[in-house]
């Protein structure tokens, strides 16, 4: 473990994305900053939401990708460009290449979902698949960027996309001067850098927070850096980075007050709240700052807080899957396994309670032959929708009352 951090003179100043926020402008979507009074009722606080999720790939990622090759010269605009990508920042490099007219090569871990490649070549990019992760993806960027002589748009740790990403803090200030709190998702951390360096320059009354999701928590014990982590499977892989970038720390080092922690489950609650009260949909990186206001509420009950939603880009099986997944664990939906005789009727009974109790039967499932204990019984499985926790335990209550029953 390193010493604590100590303060080199920042890589990126103010006057530098102010400089971008001009420089990107007309290539970028300046997002909206809403207030959400339904997620301020649940959560004690006053929480404003920073739209990024409405870019026009999605994702805040486009801004620094935006301001580095704008600032390319014109010898560097025809050698072409490379990046390595496994998602938001390979849209945003194919994006802004298409609009200044230079060629890009976006290299990308061969399993990457097939519509985030379609998304990336639907830009106009030459997409490459090679290695089985973001590292064996990142050797094959750097052969490729000897061989042709492509500029490297790095996803973070550069000044300028540092800079680029730190102009949506200008547009918060803007939008809504009387935060007090933001809190920022830290991947390789160029976003927040770019939001402590804003706020140490305009606002330092604001307190800015950082978020890691538990398999990337380099940064847990903070101000002191852990170093690599493990890694591993995610649903906030925007922010699945395994070592922070040394700009990006120069960037918000003693600029931030702590880092927190969230967990998987907690994040897809995030997710599903935000689908719900805050009627938007977002990636789980995106919604890591609502998933600590919740699991932490102590910190920011009273307080006037922003959240950056960071991206949209989740694909619609696993947002259905987490919407669902959160229901079940918030008892919404129950699966509920039944031993029934093996008798005209049963279901029929079943199904009729269910319904005096106003629960909604999504799926039933019969099985006589060989999940049942005896063969003169059968097992029912029946997935039930109701209104809230208390309103299924009453569903629940009275059909234990007339059969065997049990949760799955």
């Amino acid at each position: 473990m390193s010493d604590v951090l100590a303060s080199p003179p920042p890589v990126v100043t103010i006057a530098d994305i102010e400089s971008a926020h001009e420089r990107i402008a007309s290539t970028v979507v300046r997002t909206p900053t809403i207030s959400c009074p339904a997620l301020s009722k649940l959560t004690g606080a006053e929480i404003t939401l920073k739209l990024e999720n409405l870019q026009a790939i999605g994702s805040f990622k486009e801004r620094g990708a935006a301001n580095k090759m704008a600032l390319l010269t014109p010898e560097e605009r025809a050698r072409g460009v490379i990046t390595v990508s496994a998602g938001n920042h390979a849209q945003g490099v194919a994006r802004q290449a298409s609009l200044l007219g230079i060629d890009a090569t976006i290299v990308m871990p061969r399993f990457t979902p097939a519509t985030k490649v379609a998304a990336t070549q639907a830009w106009g990019a030459n997409v490459v698949l090679a290695g089985d992760d973001f590292a064996q993806a990142s050797e094959t960027a750097t052969e490729l960027q000897k061989q042709d002589g492509r500029v490297l748009v790095h996803p973070f740790n550069d000044p300028a996309v540092i800079a680029g990403q730190g102009t949506a803090a200008l547009e918060l200030l803007e939008d809504a001067p009387g935060i007090d709190t933001v809190v920022v998702p830290v991947g390789g951390g160029g976003l927040i850098g770019g939001f402590a360096t804003v706020m140490a320059a305009l606002r330092p009354d604001v307190e800015v927070i950082g978020v890691q999701v538990e398999a990337y928590a380099s940064l847990s014990n903070y101000p002191q850096e852990d170093g690599p982590t493990q890694g591993g499977s995610t649903i906030a892989e925007g922010i699945a980075v395994t070592r922070l970038g040394d700009h990006c720390l120069n960037a918000f080092r003693n600029r931030i007050s702590k880092i927190l922690v969230v967990s998987e489950l907690q994040v897809e609650s995030a997710i599903t709240t935000l689908a719900e009260k805050a009627k938007q949909v977002c990636e789980g990186a995106g919604a890591t700052g609502l998933a600590a206001v919740l699991a932490y509420p102590e910190l920011f009950k009273g307080r006037r807080v922003a959240l950056p939603l960071s991206g949209g880009n989740i694909n619609a099986r696993i947002l259905a899957n987490t919407i669902l997944r959160s229901l079940l664990r918030d008892g919404r939906i129950l699966r509920l396994i039944f031993q029934i005789p093996d008798r005209p009727g049963m279901l029929a009974d079943i199904s009729a309670r269910i319904g005096n109790y106003g629960g909604n039967i999504i799926e039933v499932s019969h099985h006589r032959l060989f999940a049942s204990p005896s063969v003169q019984t059968a097992e029912l499985l029946v997935m039930v929708e109701a209104r809230d926790t208390e309103h299924a335990h009453q569903i629940e209550t009275d059909l234990a009352r007339h059969y065997i029953v049990r949760r799955d």
